[in-house]
């Protein structure tokens, strides 16, 4: 119980010892007069604070609490007090659909978004229709702000696409894409629309100086009103940097895993001001903290034993760090075989806060049972599924221990970047030449257990095709319609 709470009580005791010598309409009054300043004037809400921390590009041993050669005591002490998943996985295996995926709950696919986004040539962006985690907690009353990469589509001269106020969120400060010329001193933010310039610093320190000046002013316009910040750190995406002090912890100034890992450093110490500005502003108590990252690591040595990395569907490429933190409500605990994945977040965030999830179809699950211990039984309605069209394979699908992955059966001209004319082929593309793996026994992916197994690759086979269907039928193409005019 707080101080401010006993002293509140005891004015109310020594009150009522006073009152009792009053005349009864008199004491009355003075009764409701004591109850009402004995609330305290700044209560905390009684829905929690939601804060969503992403990295960008940060593998599954990367970290120190997943066993990665990174110092990262701050992300550590969020597993430590909360739980942290051992087999959590983005929503693709690069960035903007994953991305799409984490704000929707939704499939990429589904939401307008394939591939990653380049604004200059491409019409596609995080669809309006779609109805995202802000737009939730919005109309449940919350504050929203989005603080670092968006990565979701913004406008350019050619093109006029939504920006983030137009997806649910009250203030943003975004880069389009990857922080440029690089993490020192980028010159590519823009605030509510409007182009900042040049700022001095490295990127995630000032993601957090502007997440941090938000809650400090929203905490002193409006305390009582619960807030969901959203900050998108774009460590460690390549072009890299970090300061000198920091990178030498691991290595040569001038070797890039050690700036590599000197980036994630620096983003663990500003995440680290994060939750000291929760503690001064007395809501640490009371907030959500989800911690993630969009896709594995381009970095081969950042994976662990895992098979392939960014860019393609093998579980080095979208097996992630995934740390829950809610003090009193999620406890202390490690969830070893479960799988799970930020298209689960949406309807998370709804579960544990009891709000009303989107009348649309979530290819995501509501993950509270398995983190607030309930006597509920958790179950996945749908497997866990991705698509990427450049990847081999293009197809992954992940049921209880198992991985069924199928390649394409289709050829795409030889470019790196997505060509929204390859739309209509992906849309009614099939898949050849599945493998089956047990990641419970195999997690490297390295015993393709298809011939084995026949009865459970057809199973999961028409599974696979069925969820395809459903996505297929939901995307937008692009290359007929162009972006959506808000």
């Amino acid at each position: 119980m707080s101080h401010r709470f006993n002293s509140a009580i005891r004015s109310a005791n020594h009150s009522r010892v006073v009152l009792a010598s009053l005349p009864i309409p008199l004491a009355m009054l003075s009764i409701l007069a004591v109850t009402i300043f004995a609330i305290p004037a700044s209560a905390e809400p009684v829905r929690p604070n939601v804060v969503m921390l992403l990295a960008d590009d940060l593998g599954y041993r990367d970290v120190g609490c997943y066993g990665g050669p990174v110092q990262t005591p701050t992300i550590d002490s969020l597993a430590a007090g909360g739980t942290r998943f051992e087999q959590f996985y983005s929503g693709c295996a690069v960035c903007s659909p994953s991305r799409a995926t984490l704000l929707t709950g939704r499939h990429h696919i589904r939401t307008g978004v394939y591939s990653w986004i380049h604004d200059e040539s491409q019409n596609s962006h995080l669809r309006l229709r779609e109805t995202t985690l802000a737009e939730v907690l919005q109309d449940a009353g919350y504050a929203t702000a989005h603080i670092g990469k968006w990565h979701l589509g913004l406008p350019t001269k050619q093109r006029k696409k939504p920006t983030p106020d137009q997806h649910g969120f009250d203030y943003w400060f975004a880069t389009w894409n990857n922080a440029e010329p690089s993490h020192r001193n980028p010159n590519n933010f823009i605030r509510n629309g409007t182009p900042v310039g040049k700022l001095q610093g490295y990127s995630c320190q000032l993601v957090a100086d502007e997440a941090i000046g938000w809650m400090k002013r929203h905490h002193d316009s409006k305390a009582s009103q619960p807030f969901f910040l959203n900050v998108w750190f774009h460590e460690p995406h390549a072009p890299i940097a970090a300061p000198d002090n920091i990178v030498q912890k691991y290595g040569k100034t001038q070797d890039k895993g050690a700036v590599y890992s000197g980036t994630i450093d620096n983003t663990d110490s500003a995440i680290a001001r994060l939750l000291k500005q929760l503690d001064e502003l007395n809501v640490a108590d009371n907030t959500l903290i989800i911690y993630a990252s969009d896709n594995g690591s381009y970095r081969s040595d950042r994976v662990g034993n895992l098979r392939g990395r960014k860019g393609v569907n093998w579980d080095g490429g979208i097996r992630v760090p995934g740390i829950f933190h809610w003090p009193g409500h999620i406890p202390a605990d490690v969830v070893l075989n479960e799988p799970a994945g930020l298209v689960d977040v949406l309807p998370t965030v709804c579960g544990l806060l009891g709000l009303k999830r989107p009348n649309v179809h979530l290819d995501g699950s509501d993950l509270s049972p398995l983190l607030t211990r309930t006597e509920t039984e958790f179950n996945r309605h749908q497997p866990l599924f991705w698509h990427l069209q450049r990847s081999r394979p293009i197809v992954a699908m992940r049921d209880g221990d198992y991985s069924l992955v199928g390649f394409r059966d289709y050829e795409l001209s030889n470019n790196n970047l997505f060509q929204e004319k390859w739309i209509p082929t992906i849309k009614s593309g099939g898949y050849k030449n599945f493998e089956l793996y047990n990641l419970r026994e195999d997690p490297g992916q390295t015993n393709n257990l298809a011939e084995q197994h026949p009865d459970r690759v057809a199973k999961m086979r028409q599974q696979l095709l069925e969820i395809n269907a459903s996505i297929m039928n939901d995307a937008m193409d692009w290359h007929v319609h162009g972006p959506e005019v808000p």
